[in-house]
């Protein structure tokens, strides 16, 4: 199943005209983190009277984004990029390369929790003597390349 991430710059909500301490508190931010993002291109807020900032329901489904892009594990440099990627084929090409070092992260957890696991049902007075505990340890050994002759 193909995902894309696509921004509807024209949806239309209940949610308008909130202030940044508005939007931080709502997301739980600093409102430095807004005003970062906003720095970096990520976000756009619309200016009004002694040019304070006011945020719009666009606004607030990016920042929604923005934060489960992060959750996701993408970095904000990464985050602009699928915002400006116009071509799918680029866009398509970053979120492999994220969905593939996801995998890996998800893949290395799931080791470290069985890990976890093995040892709170361990009776072994001294987990590292235990036979089982030790299987899931060398499983993570990984074979070295040889030693560099040249020293």
């Amino acid at each position: 199943m193909a995902t894309m991430l696509r921004l509807n710059g024209n949806m239309k909500s209940s949610t308008a005209d909130l202030s940044i301490g508005e939007v931080a508190q709502r997301f739980g931010l600093a409102t430095h983190v807004l005003r970062h993002w906003e720095s970096m291109g990520l976000l756009a807020p619309a200016r009004a009277t002694a040019s304070r900032r006011r945020y719009g329901s666009d606004d607030i489904y990016r920042v929604a984004v923005i934060l489960r892009a992060k959750e996701a594990g993408f970095g904000l440099e990464d985050i602009r990029e699928l915002f400006d990627a116009r071509d799918p084929a680029t866009r398509t090409g970053l979120l492999r390369r994220h969905r593939t070092e996801l995998a890996a992260r998800i893949a290395a957890a799931q080791a470290s929790l069985e890990l976890i696991d093995c040892a709170l049902d361990c009776d072994h007075e001294d987990i590292v003597s235990c036979p089982h505990f030790q299987a899931v340890v060398a499983a993570r050994i990984r074979p070295t390349s040889a030693p560099n002759a040249r020293g």
